[in-house]
């Protein structure tokens, strides 16, 4: 399996982080991880596992739309700075719209997308999108953004099947992680309705851990079972969900075969 967003260089991993990648590896089945960057106190712990788990742990560089604020520019530099000298990064994000917390900088987020959007259109890479009470507004910009260049994925998708069909015709494929497994998530009757080519799985740890672990720190490992709630919601074999989504990812991601 593929992880294809978990943030392991967080500050929860600290005291037991290489006890949580080993459970992850060598016990849960997972081939690799990819991190999200949020912003430029993340790079050097992303940039640390990756050099420490070669192979397995992943970088993608972008702003988070939560730290988009007046001096958002500053970031982008440095953002485009690092796509421009490190030639490896398996995507720009995460990147997106978030109207949860704050609306204060909604300009400035939409237009951090658009250049973040531009960037990964520059670098031939996939666009990781984050997006909170935001979707329709997410859709929208897309919509205003596509071209053949443009391509990726809308990360702890929780939207409805009009959604997912409308980011399947922009050429993004849809993350499912721990949300997937939650009674009230609102997928239940979504994902059986989104075809197994484009779902991707992922686990966003630290956060939004699946059922049965709710409310706990969510980990890597815990992807089994976002991927046995989508076997069991589609009616399919449990290895078939995992040769089928590990297949996305490394198709969307450029990661090896």
């Amino acid at each position: 399996m593929i992880d294809t967003h978990a943030h392991i260089y967080s500050e929860k991993f600290k005291d037991d982080r290489d006890d949580m990648l080993a459970r992850a590896f060598d016990e849960g089945g997972l081939e690799s991880i990819l991190m999200p960057n949020i912003d430029h106190e993340s790079i050097d712990g992303m940039l640390e596992l990756e050099q420490k788990y070669p192979g397995q742990c992943f970088s993608m560089m972008g702003l988070h739309p939560c730290h988009v604020e007046k001096d958002f520019e500053k970031e982008l530099y440095l953002v485009e700075d690092w796509l421009n000298k490190k030639k490896d990064f398996v995507a720009v994000g995460e990147m997106g719209l978030d109207l949860y917390w704050d609306k204060t900088f909604f300009e400035q987020q939409k237009e951090a997308f658009r250049i973040q959007a531009d960037l990964a259109k520059k670098h031939e890479l996939p666009l990781v999108i984050h997006t909170r009470d935001a979707m329709e507004e997410t859709l929208n910009l897309l919509e205003e953004l596509s071209d053949e260049r443009l391509f990726g994925v809308l990360h702890c998708f929780t939207g409805t099947v009009e959604d997912a069909k409308r980011l399947q015709a922009l050429n993004f494929k849809i993350g499912l992680g721990g949300v997937a497994t939650f009674k009230n998530g609102g997928l239940q009757e979504v994902i059986p309705e989104i075809p197994m080519s484009e779902i991707v799985l992922e686990t966003d740890s630290p956060y939004l851990s699946p059922t049965p672990h709710r409310g706990k720190r969510n980990e890597p490992a815990f992807v089994y079972y976002v991927a046995e709630k989508v076997a069991t919601l589609k009616q399919l074999d449990f290895q078939d969900v995992v040769a089928q989504t590990t297949q996305n990812a490394k198709a969307l991601f450029g990661l090896p075969v």
